[in-house]
């Protein structure tokens, strides 16, 4: 079978290349893969910044954002011949810490996880792989290729879970909520929002290309201005940051409603300093009971919650959301992309 593989930490390795063909081991789904997504994090593996190969390789295969069509499936499984499904991402440690434990390793506490395409484990990016059933999910079939948008959706249904959660501190009806970038983790948790039958409000720079109209097809707000000039008319109750840019996150700290809650998806570069009145924004956190969270990966609930999001979706609005195709034989070329216009990168592998 052909697979993009990379040696970690060693940029300029991105490569297709033959591998032996997977066989399945007691409880495991063979599935013959159609896509995966293309996301920033496989962008920093493949310039050297980031990953790790599994113990026996030198080389990783790459993809954690999996689409596939299953080929065999265990008597029992509760899977069928054709199924779409996707790959969950991590895996709990060997010798679980608590969070592992209880199946919670999206929370694992000591970072001995593991995660498919990014750490210790082989990617789903090839034409074949394997998955123990405990970990694969079913993707409604209608959704096509746009079904690569599982994994997304699941950190984004964490997210929102998150956001749940801490609210559940005490009475909360949320009104309004601000998302703060228009990629795919924002343009799922707008969606997600949106299904709640919140007022939404999506925040990006662009002004043009395919972001602005997907907001609003959604049935949000686009705005390109300010948190600030925002938050003076549409007071988010939550906001969900998708961009990790370090002074937007900043700003949603500080804007939101009493007792609001910001939850924070994207993850920032270091290395970068701005001026923070820190006085200020911490009285204003204490004062009105605001909470700000982090959230990070998902685990097998989320994924479903996330599966079910798509499925509850307008089809032909999710299948915009995958904006460039590139087969697996020029895959390689897709990471020097400058990004442009796009959403969503996918490889498809059949």
């Amino acid at each position: 079978m052909r697979a993009l593989t990379v040696k970690p930490l060693e940029p300029g390795t991105v490569r297709v290349e033959e591998l032996p063909d997977p066989s399945p081991g007691d409880g495991e789904l063979l599935v013959r893969g159609v896509a995966v997504g293309v996301c920033g994090t496989d962008k920093e593996i493949v310039r050297g910044e980031y990953g790790w190969a599994p113990p026996s390789s030198e080389r990783l295969v790459l993809g954690h954002e999996s689409l596939g069509r299953v080929e065999r499936a265990p008597e029992g499984s509760g899977f069928s011949v054709g199924d779409l499904v996707a790959g969950v991402v991590r895996r709990p440690d060997p010798e679980p810490c608590g969070a592992c434990a209880h199946d919670e390793w999206d929370m694992c506490r000591n970072g001995r996880y593991t995660e498919r395409g990014i750490k210790e484990l082989h990617g789903y990016a090839s034409e074949l792989w394997t998955v123990p059933t405990g970990f694969a999910v079913r993707v409604e079939s209608r959704l096509g290729l746009a079904g690569v948008l599982t994994e997304p959706a699941s950190v984004v249904a964490k997210a929102w879970e998150q956001v749940d959660r801490v609210g559940a501190r005490a009475w909360f009806e949320p009104e309004t909520v601000l998302v703060t970038g228009a990629g795919p983790i924002g343009l799922l948790a707008a969606m997600i929002g949106v299904q709640r039958g919140l007022d939404v409000h999506v925040l990006d720079l662009v002004t043009d290309g395919p972001k602005p109209d997907l907001v609003r097809d959604l049935g949000a707000t686009y705005h390109s201005s300010s948190i600030e000039e925002i938050a003076r008319t549409h007071r988010p109750d939550v906001v969900v940051e998708a961009t990790g840019v370090a002074s937007l996150v900043f700003a949603a700290m500080a804007e939101t409603a009493p007792y609001g809650i910001v939850c924070l998806t994207g993850v920032s570069s270091g290395g970068r300093h701005i001026h923070v009145d820190a006085g200020s924004l911490n009285r204003d956190i204490v004062l009105e009971n605001d909470a700000v969270v982090g959230s990070v990966n998902a685990n097998l609930r989320h994924y479903e919650q996330g599966a079910q999001a798509l499925a509850a979706a307008e089809g032909d609005w999710l299948a915009r959301l995958v904006t460039t195709q590139v087969p697996l034989d020029d895959a390689p070329e897709v990471f020097d992309r400058d990004g442009g216009d796009d959403v969503k990168v996918v490889i498809t592998l059949d």
